[in-house]
């Protein structure tokens, strides 16, 4: 990666040195039939994970559409992190998934990313077994051999998964870009805590600001 002195994390990403990151976007907790919900009566259901739901729905999957359509558009990698173990009994898992219950099988459906924005056939689809991508995979190595210098993180949940790449991903001197409303949580508390705390980490913005941004870097550098 070719370091530059930077001054500010609130400026636009590097044309051709961006990759869109989608955390977490899989079946297994983006889907009511995903292993995440197995056997749970649908009261409970609704009471536990509504919110995440009804925001999945309305707000961040039609976001990550859009950005991940923009992206290609544009010239900027897209690659996905997905929950899911090295072996079918998850003993590779780290002790956190272990203690949590977390283990989605190797080749499993629910490791798969959910239909409205599945890979294209020349993505990278990384595995990880730990909250953060950077911790269990080489994703770092990746990113340093596609010449990243920022990285735009998506994705579920805000407050774990997506908030320790954030922080991760920062420490390894990447530019990060948290796009808020394209992140979502268990409660809108919860939300808005993570996105207070990790906003001296990451630039944050919205979607539309995001897609206008990449549209006109895009242009810029092809002018």
């Amino acid at each position: 990666m070719k370091h530059r002195q930077e001054t500010t994390r609130e400026r636009p990403i590097y044309p051709g040195e961006t990759a869109l990151l989608f955390v977490d976007t899989q079946v297994y907790n983006c889907s009511r039939d995903g292993g995440e919900y197995a056997g749970l009566p649908d009261a409970t259901f609704q009471d536990r994970f509504g919110y995440f739901f009804d925001q999945l729905e309305s707000v961040a999957l039609p976001n990550w559409v859009a950005l991940g359509t923009r992206a290609r558009a544009t010239g900027i990698e897209v690659i996905y992190t997905v929950i899911e173990s090295l072996t079918r009994d998850g003993r590779d898992r780290s002790l956190d998934y272990k203690i949590t219950g977390f283990n989605v099988p190797r080749g499993s459906a629910d490791a798969r990313v959910i239909d409205p924005i599945a890979p294209a056939d020349d993505d990278i689809v990384i595995p990880k077994t730990s909250s953060s991508v950077f911790i269990s995979t080489n994703i770092d190595y990746v990113l340093r051999n596609l010449g990243i210098r920022s990285l735009i993180i998506v994705g579920c949940l805000t407050d774990q998964c997506v908030d320790s790449a954030v922080r991760d991903a920062c420490d390894l001197g990447y530019l990060v870009t948290c796009v808020t409303d394209a992140c979502l949580t268990l409660s809108q508390e919860r939300q808005e805590s993570s996105l207070r705390n990790n906003r001296g980490y990451a630039r944050q913005i919205d979607t539309q600001t995001m897609l206008a941004e990449m549209s006109h870097v895009h242009q810029a550098a092809t002018s």
